[in-house]
C-alpha cells in the first residue's frame, strides 16, 4: 500500500490531528480539501490528506477515475443517467455503497493514534467512513464537507456525525435526505481568489495573458478535464453578444485545438494563475457548478450557468439560481440578455445576485474545528507556527499547480 509505506517515513505525528479525505476526480474536492487543510492547519491541527480512490484495493481507483472522464468526454449524459438511477433505485445505491466500503480497511488505517477526527470532500469516502463510523470500527467523528451547492443521497451516509454545507438550499437537501446535524458556512475558496485592487492591476492581468485590453471578456470554465458542450458555449458568445469567449480547456487539448482552428475565441490550456485570470475577466460563464464557479465570485466576478453537464452540472445550476447566486440559462436565445445584465448592471436588468454573497456564514474551519474539539473533548490553543501537515496522495494524483476547476 503505497500511502502506508510513505507514511512510515514522516516524522513522529504532531498531537491533534485531523484526517482529510478527498478524490482526484475533477479538480473541486482536492481544492476545496488544499484550502480546509490551510485554514486548520491556521487553528493549531496537523493535518494529513489522503486520495480515496488510492484507498481503494485492486487499483479500481485509478479505474474509476479513468472510466469518469471517459465518460464525461464521451458521453456526458450517461452520467446524469447514473446518477439518477442511484437515487431512483435502490439496488444501484446498494452498490455503489458497497464499491466505496471495499475501502473500508485502508480508510481505517489512515486515521492513527493522534487523530481526532476525520474529514471527508468526496460523497465515496463519506459512505466509507460513515459504515466504519455506525459499525464501531473507528472511533474519532466523522464531518462530511458538501462541495456542491446541490446534495445527491450519496452525499449523505448513516454514521457520520456532522455535515457542512455551503448555503442554506445545500443544507435543506441534506436534511431532506437524512444527514445529521447540517451546519452552514461560507465556501472555502483560497485567499488569493480577490477582486482586483485597481483598473491597473486588471490591465496587467490581461497583458500576462495576451487578452484584448478594452473588450468584454466572458471566461468559460468546464472543469480540468474541460468536458461538454465547451465549443458551442464559445460559438454562442462569440456570434450573439460583444463578449470575447476565453475558453479554459484544462486537460483537453483537442478541446483547444477545435476552438483555435474555428477562431471562436481565445483558448487556454492549463492555467496555472488562476486568480490572475479570473481578475483579468468579466463575466464567468460554467457548466458544472463547482469550485471554479465559487472562485470566480470570490473574484468578485457574476456567474451563469449554461449547456450544463447532465447530472451534477445541472442539478448544481438549479441550486445555484435558488440561492440567488447565479442565474441558469435553458435557451441559446436567452444568453445575450444574461450577458448583458451581468456585464452592464448599472442598466437595471436582473443580473446575478454581488458575487459577495458568498462570504455570507462562518469560516468551514472554525465551524470543523469547534465541531472536532466538542466531539473529542479536546481544547485547540491557536499557535503562532501551525503544525506540519502531510499530503499521502499518491504523487500521479497530485495537482501539479493551482489551475483551472
Amino acid at each position: 500500500m503505497r500511502f502506508s509505506r510513505r507514511r512510515a517515513l514522516m516524522p513522529a505525528a504532531a498531537p491533534h490531528r485531523i484526517t482529510i479525505v478527498s478524490a482526484s476526480v475533477g479538480a473541486g474536492h482536492d481544492g476545496a480539501a488544499a484550502e480546509l487543510t490551510r485554514r486548520l492547519q491556521a487553528r493549531g491541527f496537523g493535518v494529513d490528506r489522503y486520495d480515496f480512490l488510492d484507498l481503494l484495493p485492486f487499483r479500481l481507483g485509478r479505474l474509476l477515475r479513468r472510466m469518469y472522464a471517459l465518460q464525461l468526454r464521451a458521453a456526458p449524459g450517461s452520467w446524469g443517467f447514473l446518477l439518477d438511477a442511484v437515487e431512483r433505485w435502490a439496488v444501484m445505491e446498494v452498490a455503489v455503497r458497497g464499491l466505496a466500503r471495499l475501502a473500508a480497511r485502508r480508510t481505517a488505517a489512515v486515521a492513527g493514534p493522534d487523530t481526532v477526527a476525520v474529514v471527508s470532500t468526496y460523497p465515496l469516502a463519506s459512505q466509507a467512513l460513515g459504515g466504519m463510523r455506525a459499525q464501531a470500527s473507528l472511533r474519532v467523528p466523522v464531518f462530511t464537507y458538501l462541495t456542491d451547492l446541490s446534495v445527491h443521497p450519496l452525499w449523505v451516509a448513516d454514521g457520520v456525525d456532522a455535515h457542512v454545507a455551503l448555503h442554506p438550499v445545500a443544507a435543506a437537501q441534506a436534511q431532506r435526505l437524512g444527514a445529521r446535524d447540517v451546519q452552514v458556512t461560507a465556501p472555502a475558496v483560497a485567499p488569493a481568489f480577490r477582486a482586483a485592487e485597481s483598473a491597473l492591476e486588471r490591465h496587467a492581468a490581461r497583458l500576462a495573458f495576451g487578452l484584448p485590453p478594452d473588450r468584454p471578456l466572458a471566461l468559460v470554465v468546464a472543469g480540468s478535464w474541460g468536458v461538454g458542450e465547451v465549443g458551442q458555449t464559445a460559438r454562442d458568445i462569440a456570434a450573439h453578444t460583444p463578449a470575447v469567449p476565453v475558453v479554459v480547456c484544462g486537460h483537453n487539448a483537442g478541446l483547444r485545438q477545435a476552438i483555435e482552428r474555428r477562431g471562436d475565441g481565445i483558448a487556454l490550456g492549463w492555467v496555472d494563475d488562476m486568480p490572475a485570470l479570473l481578475r483579468a475577466c468579466d463575466v464567468v460563464v460554467q457548466n458544472a457548478g463547482g469550485l471554479s464557479c465559487l472562485e470566480a465570485m470570490a473574484t468578485g466576478l457574476p456567474v451563469i450557468s449554461y449547456r450544463c453537464l447532465p447530472g451534477h452540472g445541472q442539478t448544481n445550476a438549479a441550486a445555484l439560481e435558488e440561492a440567488g447566486w447565479a442565474p441558469w440559462i435553458h435557451r441559446p436565445e436567452d444568453l445575450p440578455d444574461a450577458l448583458h445584465a451581468a456585464l452592464h448592471p448599472s442598466d437595471g436588468a436582473a443580473g446575478p445576485l454581488p458575487a459577495a454573497g458568498i462570504r455570507l456564514g462562518p469560516d468551514p474551519s472554525a465551524i470543523i474545528a469547534d465541531l472536532v474539539c466538542d466531539r473529542a473533548g479536546i481544547r485547540i490553543p491557536r499557535p503562532l507556527k501551525p503544525p506540519a501537515g502531510r499530503d499521502l496522495r499518491s504523487p500521479e494524483t497530485m495537482p501539479s499547480a493551482l489551475g483551472a476547476r
